[in-house]
Parts: C-alpha cells; sequence; structure tokens
C-alpha cells in the first residue's frame, strides 16, 4: 500500500477511511496496538528490535506484524532491509471507523468492541498521565473540555474538522523536526445529557 505523502503545494493527503470489518480485526490485539503504538513513537523496527521492546519473542512479533501488514496498518521498508531481515513502519494518513453496528455481524460487533475496550484502556492510562501533572509542568501537554448544542451533522463537520487538523500537524518520527516528541492526541464527543 503506497504511502500517501505531503504534497507541498496542496498539504496533508486526504486520510484514507478504514471501516472494513476484516481490517478491524488486525487491530482488535493488545500486543499488535502496543506495536503501532512503538511504530509510530519510535519509527521503522525490525520484529528483532520490537522483540526486545517489547518483551516478546520474534516469532510471535513476526505473525502479529503480518497480520497488521495484511490489515494495510502497517508496511515493508524496503531500502532498510538487508538479508532476511524485514524493516516495518506504520502507514499514515489512515482514518480508522468503526462500521454502524447495523452493518456488523455478531463476530464482527464482538471484534470491534474488543477493539473499543482496549483502545479505551490505552485512553484511560493517557488520561492518568495527564492527571498526574508531570508532563504539563514539563510544558508537554494540553488540554480542553467544552460543551455544544450541536445537531448530528454539526458533530459530524466538527469531527472532520478536527481529522483535517489532525491531519495539517501530524507527522511521524521520519518527518518530525529536532526535538519534537511523540504526542497522543484524543477527541471524542457524546451527548451530554
Amino acid at each position: 500500500m503506497p504511502r500517501p505523502e505531503t504534497d507541498p503545494e496542496t498539504g496533508p493527503p486526504a486520510r484514507e477511511k478504514v471501516s472494513d470489518p476484516a481490517a478491524l480485526k488486525a487491530l482488535a490485539h493488545p500486543l499488535r496496538l502496543r506495536i503501532l503504538r512503538h511504530l509510530g513513537a519510535a519509527g521503522p523496527a525490525t520484529s528483532t528490535t520490537l522483540a526486545a521492546v517489547l518483551g516478546e519473542n520474534t516469532g510471535t512479533l513476526s505473525y502479529h506484524l503480518r497480520q497488521l501488514a495484511a490489515g494495510g496498518f502497517i508496511e515493508d521498508v524496503p531500502e532498510r532491509a538487508s538479508g532476511r531481515e524485514r524493516w516495518w513502519r506504520t502507514v499514515r494518513g489512515r482514518d480508522v471507523r468503526r462500521p454502524a453496528p447495523s452493518e456488523l455481524t455478531p463476530a464482527e460487533q464482538a471484534v470491534a468492541d474488543t477493539l473499543d475496550r482496549l483502545r479505551m484502556a490505552d485512553d484511560m492510562r493517557l488520561a492518568e498521565r495527564f492527571i498526574s501533572g508531570t508532563d504539563a509542568a514539563e510544558g508537554w501537554a494540553r488540554g480542553s473540555r467544552g460543551l455544544s448544542h450541536l445537531t448530528r451533522e454539526e458533530l459530524n463537520d466538527f469531527h472532520d474538522a478536527y481529522l483535517e487538523l489532525l491531519s495539517r500537524f501530524s507527522r511521524g518520527p521520519e518527518e518530525a523536526a529536532p526535538g519534537a516528541r511523540p504526542i497522543a492526541l484524543r477527541w471524542f464527543g457524546v451527548p451530554a445529557d
């Protein structure tokens, strides 16, 4: 799968929407989410380097890397290959969206629910870090909360505007400016009543 590149004249590429239940199934595993998080934060890696960082064996990691590649979430880095060693990187510019429940079979709904629970557990860990204040004291944490009365269409427009903003500031470790750190960004909107 080709990597979307930023065009200096038109700006960031459009985010590719991913809502295929089979692709989402590739994400619904805790180790795969850890792999994606590491590749997104640290950049390309091999199964050997990932094994050392994540405390798993290379055979297990190779299997999960193939599953993520089949789902289109990671790709080979051919220019870094040497011998049998394969380097992997995240595929940037993907907008992973959960299909409507009416579009899912019961088995696919169970997978989507598992993915939601895994992501929420990760989000709670991030929230705990935010609350601890250490990163904020160093100037590395920002947050905002708000309340608005929106129609469903306006909520969708807000979401799309957020994705455009995210795309504008989206950089991987290879494109990051000196001194940049990986920053986890989260947004969700739910009815308050």
